[in-house]
């Protein structure tokens, strides 16, 4: 079974994904981790020194490599949703999942991350609310099901993307 989180940078797509492979058993992946170690540098220098077209080709490669190998749990950067070739590669290798939080919930997670190269302008709320409104329906297209985040704790939150699972029948019910 292969599990990919999609949704906006701060989502917790990480660290839901982390805990979700925990009590599955299976491995977890990180996409932006994986092209850090593939261009051997942060996302941010590559990022500002070879620009969004050489970093979303990369990802892309990334992308369709981890949805080609074994079953696991894959969280997707927050901007994999551009590309529709990535879409339809995320939609047709498992079962997709959207963590939608609203901007001012992630905002209120992530206003202290300086690691988020999208978020270092005058006004990251607003670029949040940008970024919502443009991503938020490539990230529906790309899902099978949609998780309303709010404030609930991860191991909360684990438990409803579990439950949302075991009612499509994607994975057998627990006892």
């Amino acid at each position: 079974m292969r599990l990919i989180l999609v949704g906006l940078p701060g989502s917790g797509k990480s660290t839901v994904g982390r805990q979700l492979a925990r009590r599955l058993g299976l491995t977890f992946t990180d996409v932006d981790h994986a092209i850090e170690q593939r261009i051997g540098c942060s996302i941010r220098s590559f990022f500002e020194r070879e620009g969004e077209v050489a970093f979303r080709d990369v990802e892309e490669q990334v992308i369709r490599e981890l949805c080609a190998q074994d079953d696991g749990v894959i969280a997707t950067g927050g901007g994999a949703v551009l590309r529709e070739s990535n879409r339809a590669t995320l939609h047709a290798a498992g079962h997709v999942i959207y963590l939608n939080s609203t901007p001012e919930e992630v905002f209120r997670r992530v206003r202290h991350d300086k690691a988020r190269p999208l978020l270092q302008v005058d006004d990251p709320l607003q670029r949040l609310r940008d970024l919502h409104a443009q991503r938020d329906p490539l990230y529906r297209e790309t899902a099978h099901f949609v998780i309303e985040t709010g404030r609930p704790s991860v191991p909360t939150l684990v438990n409803m993307v579990l439950m949302q699972l075991e009612l499509a029948g994607a994975i057998p019910a627990r006892n």
